[in-house]
């Protein structure tokens, strides 16, 4: 495996799929001052603007590429119950009582996600079904304590399967020994959601300034953010660049390490075969702490990702890189083409539990990063809740203010020694 940073910029089939319909938002020329200036057009940039500007904010968003380009546009659209870690974790930091209102924050997301569809005519494909495989044997205790506690927190939807039910039912794979079946999870189009939100927010009366980035940042009383065409003075800040946060604001970027991870779509397989593969067109990933997920589209594709890279390196043949993994699960897709192939950064925490706070001399700076693989509701939750907290109308944001975050090691051993410490989970992974 070489470097290779093209594979992260490399067109997605969320992307084609689109064909000529994407929206353009013009890059900022002039001077702007505003009540809220948010940096990056994810899902919790977009999904703050929208709730600000909905509230009679004048708001301005700034990407860097555009709407959806990062990890908001290019990743699994998978739609996750909970969080990455257990729900012990939170309790450590919270209590019970505080870990049970962010386990509610992680299904109210959901229904946020719903509703906002609804509202905003979103049409994203959102599909509901999930299975969470098992790859050896051990791991069915582990999915079934995992049901346990997700019921303890008063969601009870989850049931086991064992093999023979998996591969008679659910899935056309012989590698699993069993799953975790989870209704009230699913998947969607991650880019017409993220375009979706944009045009809403739009709509509610935030500016969007695609391919606009942020040069410089001088904070005080008003925030005043340098462009290449132009200024935008803002009295707060939302940021909201998560994996690409870079160099902006390092003393946050330390608590992030960007990770990227792969998929690839194969050709059209036809309805009858796609569905052989899966039969309910649920999502699926499997129980590994480096994660296979996969799941079909409308027209019939295999979506595959996974294999993580923690290096910063990554794969010049992509397809054939990620080939294996697929045919691993799916040995009667030897003859299928691959017709996309793309990387994107996810952000993750030392801990894996979201990183959000209030920062800056004069705490006028919101922020929310480090999902850890749960972003696709998580985020759009997270822009809502900073929103909300800054009108002064609900005060949950603080809870996840509350998580104790500790920083990467820096310097040139950054990633080489993550990548290390990662080496030890793809052992316990392979092992029976």
């Amino acid at each position: 495996m070489r470097g290779n940073d093209r594979v992260l910029d490399a067109e997605t089939w969320y992307r084609a799929s689109l064909g000529g319909t994407v929206p353009v938002f013009p890059a900022l020329a002039g001077d702007l001052k505003v009540d809220v200036a948010v940096i990056g057009a994810g899902f919790t940039g977009l999904s703050a603007a929208l709730e600000l500007a909905a509230a009679g904010m004048r708001v301005a968003v700034l990407e860097d590429h555009v709407v959806g380009w990062g990890a908001s546009g290019r990743n699994g659209g998978q739609v996750c119950t909970g969080y990455t870690v257990e729900m012990a974790a939170f309790e450590r930091h919270l209590g019970r009582e505080g870990a049970q209102v962010l386990f509610d924050v992680s299904e109210e997301a959901k229904q946020l996600l719903v509703s906002r569809c609804e509202t905003h005519g979103i049409d994203c494909e959102l599909t509901w079904g999930y299975l969470v495989c098992a790859n050896k044997p051990s791991q069915m205790k582990t999915l079934a304590e995992w049901a346990e506690e997700l019921a303890a927190y008063g969601y009870d939807r989850c049931r086991l399967i064992d093999k023979a039910e998996l591969e008679a039912e659910h899935l056309g794979s012989a590698v699993y020994h069993g799953a975790l079946v989870d209704p009230g999870a699913g998947h969607l189009h991650p880019l017409k959601l993220a375009l979706g939100l944009a045009q809403a927010a739009a709509r509610a009366g935030a500016l969007i300034h695609e391919r606009t980035p942020v040069l410089e940042m001088a904070e005080g009383q008003r925030i005043i953010l340098h462009t290449p065409g132009g200024t935008v003075t803002a009295d707060r800040l939302v940021l909201a660049a998560n994996a690409y946060l870079g160099r902006l604001y390092p003393a946050i970027a330390r608590r992030i390490l960007p990770v990227a991870s792969y998929i690839i779509a194969t050709e059209p397989l036809g309805e009858e075969r796609a569905r052989s593969l899966i039969p309910r067109n649920a999502a699926v990933a499997d129980a590994n702490f480096v994660v296979d997920y996969f799941r079909l589209t409308p027209d019939h594709r295999l979506l595959f990702g996974g294999r993580c890279s923690y290096s910063g390196w990554h794969p010049r043949d992509l397809a054939g890189f990620m080939r294996p993994r697929m045919l691993r699960v799916f040995p009667q897709l030897a003859d299928v083409a691959i017709d996309h192939a793309w990387g994107g950064h996810i952000a993750i925490t030392m801990n894996r539990m979201p990183d959000a706070g209030i920062i800056g001399q004069h705490r006028n700076i919101w922020y929310a990063q480090g999902y850890s693989g749960q972003g696709v509701t998580l985020s759009g939750m997270m822009g809502k809740l900073m929103a909300d907290h800054m009108l002064g109308r609900d005060e949950r944001f603080e809870l996840f203010t509350r998580l104790p975050h500790l920083p990467f090691p820096g310097g040139l051993l950054r990633r080489p020694a993550h990548a290390l410490g990662m080496l030890f989970y793809r052992l316990r992974d392979a092992l029976a």
